[in-house]
């Protein structure tokens, strides 16, 4: 037995130390000026200890990863879709695809009820659900030949949950990305700069893919800095850009960057993994990274006051201007990526587990990825949290609310229970050259506001400006990395479902297959967003309220399906580790899902807002948000749509759940007539490190395989 050694120790204890002053401060501190460098603190030293410990422990222990077995990137690959991936590479794709809008928007959203319950579910969340979802579908996946979530439930639970899980992750997935894509159009409609810095990416990508399949094989830290060079050049230019006479060229219409997006998606779903998407996704998470780490140390430098209250009346109401509904479940609906994603397993069971080198590699990949999302999520929360609460629901309560002047937004606010003067709220627009801030709903604006007061503070109040735009900028290119990995997945999964009918589908590498399946895909997102760029409530509009619910609804599939293969695969005694997280969900999830369906408050229930829209045509009145009598007949088709779309996905989820409760207890007393489709064991010919850092013991064996190798 290994004995730690007393460095080791002392180190662990000291993070522990920090974690624990961290959250005593949050939970204990009322009435008084909190640090938000007390969250950071609590943040990063949970996070360590979960991934030193936790995360190891499933690794090893549970899911027991074998070094010595191939996996479907060595054994299948075709360099299209199957293709070993350097693990920094592979870090750098899985965690530019799994976050996108959710992480930065969620958490802002979730500060009306104040810091700390948005902070615990982050935090605890992603601990004990969120990360140990991706970790263990990525390892399930991998172990099945890259097989989609849902073909995974078809065949592990059977034909019945399988086809309700099959269905349920499809049109979950093609809603996903249709809300993703309209965040990006909103982002970028007016925005030369974040046009152009994002439009670069492409080039230096396919460069860098060039270089290290073709030019500079396995020269990671080469390209690397190439690519950042680069990257920093595009970001500088996109403000010369702006500023410049070509402004107008890159300034493009909503309907211009749907058309666009839709191209984008399909080439980059079509094309060969190592060509474009992994490298621009690893160049993307260098900005990512990068942003989030200086915004912890400027945190930590300028050691900011958190002015949200730790708890808001708003949790204990569920009157909130910014979203209606309680706490629970209606705050861990909202935050949803940053804790605990559905979209993630079909990263994790999509393009990862094709490209991953080893087994050992799937903590860091599968949990260390989701970590560091959970650690984008913090700050986003952080970002909400230090600025003048008055500001905060000023910008994200609608326009119907706070009104259209700053003098109607700040008698509004004091409704709410906070102050700020009307002069207070043009000057916080004119700092960062905006007209207004008022409405700004989403999230986003917020985050940036955040992320300009906390840099401006370091760098000088001058820059304001610059730091705000620079993060619309960034969140535009957190989102699109999701998108085009997304529509990848989503082409995976229809051809796992259509393989099921005719074989050669089954086949992902397939040309005509992934031709076919990638513009069904895009076509879908594809048609979903037009519509909602021209028409403010219809197209993805339509099915945006239905976002958060619908994705931890998948979550809820995910973890069924891992709960099942623990107990078929000999690990009943560890189905608790995802177990656990199941119930958590399914609760929170049928409930939000029950409210929403048959809340009798307008705000919360689709069907009582039918009928209260239903009763307004019916005596010829129009009510907010519509402006015309059309808008009445559209918002009643819409709750429709929402309440029995929220019923169906419900029904789907439960009946995969039920199926796998079925499975799992046929499987318990009857062991024998349960089978698993694992794919044989093949022993691995590569030699890779677990981790980013190799160990003394995995630097001797890549020593020795390059010897071996030279020696042949």
């Amino acid at each position: 037995m290994r004995t730690a050694k007393p460095r080791t120790i002392v180190i662990w204890t000291l993070v522990a130390l920090i974690g624990a002053a961290g959250w005593s401060v949050l939970a204990l501190a009322r009435g008084e000026n909190v640090s938000a460098a007390w969250m950071v603190a609590a943040a990063l030293g949970s996070y360590a200890i979960a991934y030193r410990f936790y995360a190891k422990f499933i690794a090893y222990k549970v899911l027991k990863v074998d070094k010595t077995r191939a996996t479907p990137a060595e054994r299948l690959n075709n360099g299209i879709d199957f293709h070993p991936t350097d693990r920094r590479v592979l870090l750098g794709h899985h965690f530019a695809a799994i976050a996108g809008a959710g992480p930065l928007v969620g958490p802002v959203l979730a500060a009306q009820m104040g810091y700390l319950p948005g902070t615990i579910w982050i935090i605890a969340g992603v601990i004990f659900a969120g990360a140990v979802q991706d970790m263990l579908v990525l390892f399930f996946s991998t172990r099945r030949d890259g097989r989609s979530l849902g073909q995974m439930a078809r065949e592990e639970i059977g034909p019945f949950g399988g086809a309700a899980a099959l269905l349920a992750a499809f049109a979950i997935m093609v809603i996903l990305l249709g809300v993703l894509a309209l965040v990006i159009v909103n982002a970028l409609a007016a925005s030369p700069w974040g046009t152009f810095s994002i439009g670069m990416t492409i080039p230096i990508a396919l460069l860098m893919g060039f270089y290290l399949r073709v030019l500079r094989p396995g020269r990671v830290t080469e390209v690397s800095l190439i690519g950042v060079a680069l990257l920093l050049l595009a970001l500088v230019a996109g403000r010369w850009v702006a500023e410049s006479s070509w402004a107008d060229t890159f300034t493009l219409a909503p309907s211009t960057l749907v058309v666009w997006l839709v191209a984008y998606g399909f080439i980059a779903s079509i094309l060969p993994v190592w060509m474009l998407l992994a490298p621009r996704d690893y160049l993307s998470t260098f900005l990512k990274i990068g942003t989030i780490a200086l915004l912890a140390v400027g945190v930590v430098v300028t050691l900011p006051t958190l002015r949200m209250d730790a708890v808001t009346d708003f949790a204990r109401h569920g009157d909130g201007p910014v979203f209606a509904g309680s706490l629970f479940p209606f705050v861990f609906i909202t935050i949803a990526c940053g804790a605990l994603s559905g979209f993630h397993s079909l990263i994790s069971s999509g393009t990862t587990p094709k490209m991953i080198q080893k087994e050992t590699q799937i903590r860091m990949i599968g949990y260390g990825s989701m970590l560091m999302e959970s650690s984008v999520a913090i700050m986003a929360l952080v970002a909400a949290c230090v600025i003048d609460p008055g500001l905060y629901f000023a910008m994200n309560a609608p326009a119907g609310v706070v009104g259209t002047t700053v003098e109607s937004a700040s008698h509004a606010v004091a409704h709410f229970g906070y102050t700020i003067s009307p002069a207070d709220l043009a000057k916080a627009a004119h700092q960062v050259e905006e007209q207004t801030l008022l409405s700004r709903t989403g999230g986003a604006p917020t985050l940036a506001i955040g992320v300009s007061e906390i840099f401006s503070k370091v760098t000088g109040g001058s820059l304001r400006a610059f730091w705000y735009h620079f993060a619309i900028m960034f969140e535009a290119l957190f989102i699109l990395t999701a998108l085009d990995a997304g529509t990848r997945v989503g082409r995976f999964m229809l051809q796992d479902m259509l393989g099921n009918v005719y074989r050669p589908f089954k086949n992902v590498s397939w040309k005509p297959g992934l031709v076919v399946t990638s513009a069904i895909v895009t076509g879908l997102w594809g048609y979903f967003l037009w519509v909602g760029v021209h028409e403010p409530l219809g197209g993805i509009n339509q099915l945006f309220p239905i976002f958060g619910i619908s994705n931890q609804l998948l979550a809820a599939v995910a973890l069924a399906v891992c709960t099942t293969l623990l107990v078929k695969s000999g690990r009943l005694k560890w189905a608790w580790v995802t177990g656990i997280p199941l119930v958590w969900d399914a609760t929170v999830t049928l409930t939000a899902s029950y409210q929403k369906v048959f809340s009798g408050d307008p705000r919360v229930g689709f069907f009582k807002q039918r009928s209260v829209y239903q009763d307004g045509i019916d005596a010829g009145k129009v009510l907010p948000p519509a402006k015309s009598m059309d808008d009445m007949h559209t918002v009643v088709t819409n709750s429709t749509v929402d309440g029995v779309l929220s019923a169906v996905l419900a029904v789907l989820v439960v009946v995969v759940i039920a199926d796998a409760a079925r499975v799992c207890v046929r499987h318990v007393r009857r062991p024998a007539m349960s089978t698993l489709r694992e794919a044989p064991y093949v022993e691995s010919q590569i030699v890779a490190p677990a981790g980013l850092i190799p160990t003394r013991k995995e630097k001797a064996e890549e020593r020795d395989a390059i010897g071996a190798a030279q020696g042949d």
